[in-house]
């Protein structure tokens, strides 16, 4: 951007002052972020933001100063400069604050996903050192992005220096260490480091490893529960147990003429889904989600067997033009099946996207808001249509996305709960000297839920002449679950340098068990906050319930003027504004998904629905 010297020189001076209030921190939570930008950079955009906001806001003053528009907040008017003097100073510098904040935020994040995933990936180190070198052991874990997220990330950085800067192994891991966000995988960075220079034994060192690092990710969880458990509370106490008390005085206030809280209403409206989103966002920063990510692709390497190679390989019709004609016939092939697999398994096909369940959902919530408007819900609902229809139409489209969302976990968890007993089944058998191919077509018969299905497919692959390892393979890609790879990669890694697996059984075995126990430990730890959740919009409802009959029922006859009609009204809105954000934040602790939150959304809008229409 052109800027003439003398602004030139007066921006120079003001990035120098700020990077010498934030700069040393910044830089360094830019590179843990993995941020692609300068320090000097991103002082500039949130600048450039800030400009812009108050721009905006000073934009949105002059409006309300010259339109004739009044408007109430805080008991403050609009026409008043007091109140905007409050509002520029909440929104202009609260953008700035958390603009400066969010790279540390983001670093956070992934500490806490590399934290919980280094047990995995130094059993997958343990299980490749004895016969690779050091940094193809580092180079295979950088390849492995599926299965370690964030690590992989970080070991891209040695990668990088390795082979495009030309660093040794040993400055390539120190430059990790200095930017790294997690202190435990700089620690083990260091260690390594020292094992690699001193000719010790690498495999000895990561077996040892693995256990404490273990122990380091049950703490980083319970942190991560500490985390949840402070904004649950949080939540509960602003948004729940506050729109109580604020409404209790409101109707109180109402039976008395005096309207001086009438302003909260409407802020209600705007504080409750804002906080709500704001907490969200931040959960989403702070928090690893549960892994419900299904990634399948295909493997081209392995089509056919071993001898033909896959149809999309383009060079193959560049070489042999002849055989054109076979390579369609292969590819029509290929989508009929895919077609015909679709309308065999449409439930996992439901599953495996939610665009599916999105428009169902939008679908779902036309003909409700198509049926209304043609006025066949007055038949049906006497007073507050308008609010009962919102939550119907809520619910429609919540509830085909949340049928996917549950059936995807109910996938996962039925694929993850079965995944020990065939990892245990197939350790067995190669102990008693049964090959992992004849293991594998007697394992297929067992009762193993879905992975018996795709343990079938797997042994017909192989009794059609695929290689084991590349029906594991193709039968991992199938099943898509980061987990189930894991475990898999290891097996057939191990199996291609090594013929004694009985080891590798044990630590894909002992990592799996472990994996599971950790998701257990959350999922009953979270489930108190999604209860607390309930009881406080069970307590929510009651209030409603007792302040709109028998309270009011006991002033009947006395000279009081009590808006029965609009409290309801009231009372409805907000219920339906706490009904859809508290589902999602129930989801949002459990799982750290959205998603997650809308079969909860859909139980307290059905319970907000039958209370103020059905039973008021």
């Amino acid at each position: 951007m052109f800027l003439p010297p003398a602004l030139r020189k007066a921006e120079k001076r003001l990035t120098d002052f700020e990077m010498m209030i934030h700069g040393s921190n910044l830089r360094t939570v830019l590179r843990s972020a993995h941020m692609p930008m300068t320090a000097e950079e991103y002082i500039r955009s949130v600048r450039v933001n800030l400009a812009v906001t108050t721009v905006m806001f000073f934009t949105l003053y002059v409006f309300f100063l010259f339109s004739g528009f009044e408007w109430e907040i805080f008991g403050l008017k609009t026409s008043g400069i007091l109140l905007w003097i409050l509002l520029f100073v909440l929104i202009v510098p609260g953008l700035y604050m958390m603009q400066i904040y969010y790279p540390g935020f983001i670093a956070h994040r992934r500490k806490s996903r590399i934290d919980l995933d280094m047990p995995y990936a130094i059993s997958y180190m343990q299980a490749l050192s004895t016969t690779m070198p050091p940094y193809e052991i580092i180079r295979k874990v950088y390849e492995e992005h599926d299965m370690f997220g964030e690590i992989s990330k970080e070991f891209g950085m040695i990668v990088r220096d390795v082979e495009l800067f030309g660093s040794d192994l040993d400055a390539a891991m120190k430059n990790l260490q200095r930017t790294t966000p997690s202190t435990n995988l700089r620690d083990f960075l260091n260690d390594l480091s020292i094992v690699f220079d001193s000719g010790g034994n690498v495999t000895t060192y990561l077996g040892a490893k693995t256990e404490y690092y273990r122990d380091q990710a049950k703490q980083e969880l319970e942190l991560v529960l500490k985390t949840i458990e402070i904004m649950a509370e949080v939540y509960v106490t602003a948004f729940v147990a506050g729109p109580i008390a604020l409404i209790i005085m409101i109707v109180a206030q109402g039976m008395t003429n005096f309207t001086g809280m009438a302003w909260i209403l409407p802020l209600m409206y705007i504080c409750i889904p804002a906080g709500s989103i704001v907490l969200i966002w931040i959960l989403s920063l702070m928090l690893p989600p549960e892994n419900m990510e299904i990634s399948r692709k295909e493997t081209v390497k392995y089509d056919f067997g071993s001898t033909v190679r896959g149809s999309k390989d383009k060079s193959i019709l560049e070489e042999d033009p002849t055989n054109k004609e076979f390579y369609k016939r292969i590819e029509a092939n290929k989508r009929r099946n895919y077609y015909l697999g679709m309308l065999r398994h449409p439930f996992r096909i439901y599953i495996r996207s939610y665009y599916y369940g999105v428009g169902l959902g939008i679908f779902f919530a036309g003909i409700i808001a198509a049926f209304w408007i043609a006025g066949g819900f007055d038949i049906f609902i006497e007073h507050d249509q308008m609010e009962a229809v919102i939550c119907l139409i809520i619910i429609a489209f919540m509830a085909p996305v949340a049928i996917s969302y549950e059936g995807r976990r109910w996938y996962v968890q039925n694929i993850e709960s079965h995944l020990p007993d065939f990892l245990r089944e197939l350790s067995d058998m190669k102990d008693i000297g049964i090959t992992l191919h004849d293991a594998i077509h007697r394992i297929s018969g067992a009762k193993l839920g879905v992975l018996s299905s795709e343990l079938s497919v797997a042994s017909r692959d192989i009794k059609s002449g695929a290689y084991v390892n590349s029906a594991l393979v193709m039968m991992e890609e199938r099943i898509g679950l980061v987990s189930v790879k894991r475990a898999i990669s290891l097996l057939v890694r191990a199996s291609e340098i090594t013929t004694n697996l009985r080891q590798i059984f044990i630590i894909a075995i002992t990592d799996f068990e472990y994996y599971l126990r950790l998701k257990r430990e959350r999922a009953n730890t979270t489930i108190v906050y999604v209860m607390i959740i309930y009881l406080s919009f069970g307590i929510y409802l009651y209030t409603a319930y007792q302040l709109n009959v028998p309270f009011l029922a006991a002033f009947k006859g006395m000279s009081v003027n009590v808006d029965t009609a609009g409290n309801l009204t009231d009372m409805f809105n907000i219920g339906i504004i706490l009904a859809t954000f508290s589902g999602i934040m129930a989801g949002q602790f459990s799982s750290n998904s959205i998603l997650a939150g809308f079969k909860h959304s859909i139980v307290l809008l059905a319970a907000t629905i039958t209370l103020f229409v059905f039973i008021m």
